[in-house]
């Protein structure tokens, strides 16, 4: 079988469209119909229902789509098994997905200095909280995801990254600044938090659950969505919260910001990968989780 139409095809499925499947495949949308109905006639039946806004397989599809997954992914293991050119240059293309955290303190000078060293690959960074880049790799739309929290999911596997530490961010002159304050002190914050979903909130919500308690008692009338907002609303003198130092380094070096540290939370965090459950991955992808890997050591 023909396993470039089996590829339009999963490309299909997976993205829901024959243009952005096209745009992942690095071809023309022609072409992908043109694959995706060569493999409708050679099987005899229709694999994709186009009538609606998103094409969606059909119940043949499915089935499809699981076998031609499991062999595409052999195919790969079986090009990656082949012995080539030791000197021979990383091609493709790298799809990355990250929670806010890392995608503002370590990812961005890592892809790019990776780029720079591996100038055929095409590097696509999408930042997304926590909860929906899990997702994501879960539906294999991203190849690797940069998380701060291992959510549990049967289709996703976990493997520590680096490890980043969590402080109590307060605007300078605030009460808390430089100062160890209790779980009671934080309901006088004010604290503003993430969104749910976020590793940071999800590393928190876990802490205060060993401790007896949980977010709403500690009165935190602000939700701001993700890294940046509770940073801007904390340097604006609108309450507390908890972020990655690396996050905030520039500005608590500045002095536009002040650390406090919260007495019996845990507050260093692992920064984890994640991985669809059986996925091979393609040799952009495990050269850049190499290259990561030796540079955060």
């Amino acid at each position: 079988m023909d396993t470039r139409q089996l590829a339009a095809f999963c490309a299909v499925v997976e993205r829901r469209s024959f243009s952005q499947a096209a745009a992942r495949l690095g071809v023309t949308q022609p072409a992908v119909s043109l694959q995706v109905r060569a493999l409708e006639k050679r099987l005899g039946t229709q694999l994709l229902d186009r009538s609606g806004r998103r094409v969606t397989p059909t119940e043949s599809g499915l089935r499809l789509y699981r076998s031609a997954q499991r062999m595409l992914q052999l195919e790969e293991q079986l090009l990656a098994d082949v012995p080539g050119e030791d000197d021979a240059p990383i091609r493709g293309r790298l799809e990355i997905g990250a929670s806010t955290g890392p995608a503002a303190i370590v990812l961005p000078h890592l892809l790019c200095e990776f780029q720079r060293q591996n100038p055929e690959v095409k590097v696509e960074l999408a930042v997304f909280d926590t909860q929906t880049v899990v997702s994501l790799v879960a539906d294999r739309e991203l190849e690797l995801g940069i998380v701060g929290a291992a959510r549990r999911h049967r289709s996703v596997s976990f493997e520590p990254f680096f490890t980043d530490e969590v402080i109590l961010a307060c605007p300078p002159g605030h009460p808390f600044a430089a100062r160890t304050v209790s779980l009671d002190d934080l309901k006088d914050g004010p604290l503003v938090l993430m969104q749910p979903g976020a590793g940071v909130r999800q590393m928190i919500e876990d802490e205060l659950r060993k401790k007896g308690r949980r977010l709403r008692d500690l009165a935190a009338p602000l939700e701001l969505g993700l890294q940046e907002s509770v940073r801007s609303a904390v340097q604006a003198g609108y309450g507390v919260t908890f972020i990655s130092r690396r996050a905030v380094e520039a500005d608590l070096a500045a002095g536009t910001l002040a650390e406090a540290r919260v007495k019996g939370l845990d507050l260093a965090r692992e920064i984890w990968i994640a991985r669809a459950t059986g996925r091979v991955p393609s040799g952009a992808a495990g050269a850049f989780v190499e290259f990561a890997t030796s540079q955060l050591q």
